[in-house]
């Protein structure tokens, strides 16, 4: 089958599929700048939302990996605000694999829309971590820690804050030289809205009453925290998952670690930043995906067959359906739901 019969006519956004090192598509659609005119193209960087968590995620196993950290330390020994009426003694392994339990300042089981975080608090104010500290601080426990899995932005904007207090640089200056230049992700990185560097795409939320796209710049964080933000480009993915198997960033018995399941609930699986979806007993195929307005992204690699499949759209297309369809013809396996 040809997979671009797969993808959906109206798709904005990137495509990279590989199979045992080989590329069977890489190709852009659409716009990243729809009122200009101006295309995407395979090197146009887009921003992912929550897939950055991925990268804070084997930033903090290196550090643990260097004796700087470990599993067990907790949140209370390390960060030097007061964390008020939130637990101490949360631990990192909690914060990794999303069973703290602390205050999210964006709860997904009860909250759709990331947008709905500005009423109080300007967008436009969030350039680090530590400034939305303030939208949780306040909050009371979710449960108590260790007790189950819940997905949870705010922990992992503590362990971006936890890279910083330890390497006493901004978490993504910690994953720039640790993480994205070992790796030759050269279109990779954390950026102002307003500060946008060449070849960045728009996102774009689609206004059904009038019909008409418009840009996102006040419905998401001005510059991505440890929660999330990153810009990237279908390439530099591709060299992230080649990178993360061959060695370069963390040590076969880390690399392990992150990809074994750590946590669960009845619907998912989770390791250390990345999501882990069953293939066979045992056997996990690792995945990480972002969705914020405007934005969707997801990435997996079937470890097994060799295959990866990376797509991006600034329009905030249903990536994940386009994803299935086409993992489905490239393992033939019976397409998920």
């Amino acid at each position: 089958m040809n997979i671009s019969t797969l993808i959906d006519d109206n798709f904005n956004g990137a495509i990279s599929i590989k199979k045992d090192n080989q590329i069977i598509l890489q190709k852009a659609y659409g716009y990243a700048d729809i009122v200009n005119k101006i295309p995407n193209e395979v090197d146009t960087r887009f921003a992912t939302a929550s897939a950055g968590k991925v990268f804070v995620g084997a930033g903090i196993l290196q550090l643990i990996q260097k004796g700087k950290l470990s599993f067990n330390d907790t949140i209370g020994n390390i960060l030097d605000f007061d964390l008020k009426s939130i637990d101490k003694n949360i631990n990192i392994k909690q914060l990794l694999n999303h069973t703290s339990g602390i205050p999210d300042y964006f709860d997904e089981s009860i909250m759709d829309d990331y947008s709905e975080l500005w009423k109080n608090i300007p967008n436009y104010r969030i350039r680090q971590s530590m400034d939305l500290v303030p939208l949780f601080i306040d909050k009371p426990m979710m449960y108590k820690p260790g007790k189950k899995f819940q997905y949870n932005n705010t922990g992992y904007v503590l362990l971006g804050l936890i890279i910083e207090k330890i390497e006493k640089m901004l978490f993504d200056e910690y994953l720039k030289i640790n993480i994205f230049e070992p790796c030759g992700m050269i279109n990779t990185g954390y950026y102002e809205l307003d500060r946008l560097p060449p070849k960045c795409a728009n996102s774009y939320i689609f206004d059904s009453l009038r019909k008409e796209y418009f840009l996102n710049i006040y419905s998401v964080d001005v510059k991505g925290t440890g929660a999330g933000g990153a810009f990237t480009t279908i390439i530099d993915i591709d060299k992230f998952w080649d990178n993360l198997f061959c060695g370069t960033i963390l040590s076969k018995e880390y690399l392990n670690k992150m990809l074994s399941m750590q946590s669960k609930d009845e619907n998912d699986r989770y390791g250390y930043g990345i999501w882990l979806n069953e293939t066979q007993e045992g056997v996990y195929e690792p995945w990480f995906q972002g969705n914020d307005p405007g934005v969707s992204f997801i990435s997996s690699y079937n470890i097994d067959k060799k295959v990866s499949v990376t797509i991006i759209s600034n329009i905030g297309n249903n990536v994940w359906e386009i994803k299935n369809k086409i993992q489905a013809c490239l393992l033939n396996v019976k397409e998920s739901s």
